[in-house]
């Protein structure tokens, strides 16, 4: 899962990760919700509580389109519920100098950035939100036993004082 994130950075080594948090949503829109107190509780235990602000809305966007994109068409079975086999998950990972959001979803289509010129409009603009307060993102199908596709966004940390 972590070979696309090297993209003009220095090599990760999985084996570095100093801390990893992790959330099953469940498949509905209150996941947003669930995701940013999730993401706030972890960032205030890594005492990155001065980064709440621009990851919680990253992670927002990235759980949106998970749900909104990501999932397949409505059936007639009900909504998982909140554990390991649920949809969409959000993993947190940091390690010196580096924090990624990471959202697993279903889909293995390509999270297309919209081209849109009308800023006022209430939809469409979620990745260039991403992409512009994070400092890095990509995406990658999963491969092996998950299917579905994983999108990131990376955050340079200040060093360590």
């Amino acid at each position: 899962m972590l070979e696309p994130l090297r993209q003009g950075l220095p090599p990760l080594d999985p084996a570095a990760v100093s801390s990893t948090a992790s959330c099953a949503l469940p498949a509905r829109y209150e996941a947003v919700r669930e995701a940013r107190q999730f993401t706030g509780t972890t960032l205030d235990r890594w005492e990155l509580g001065d980064r709440f602000d621009d990851v919680c809305l990253v992670v927002s966007e990235l759980v949106t389109n998970a749900l909104r994109h990501g999932m397949p068409a409505p059936s007639a079975s009900p909504a998982p519920s909140c554990d390991h086999d649920s949809p969409v998950r959000l993993h947190l990972l940091r390690w010196t100098g580096r924090l990624v959001c990471a959202v697993r979803d279903p889909s293995r289509e390509s999270p297309v950035a919209r081209e849109t010129d009308d800023f006022s409009a209430e939809s469409g603009r979620g990745l260039f939100l991403v992409d512009s307060f994070s400092d890095s993102w990509g995406w990658h199908p999963l491969t092996g036993p998950l299917d579905g596709k994983v999108v990131w966004a990376l955050f340079r940390l200040p060093p360590a004082e």
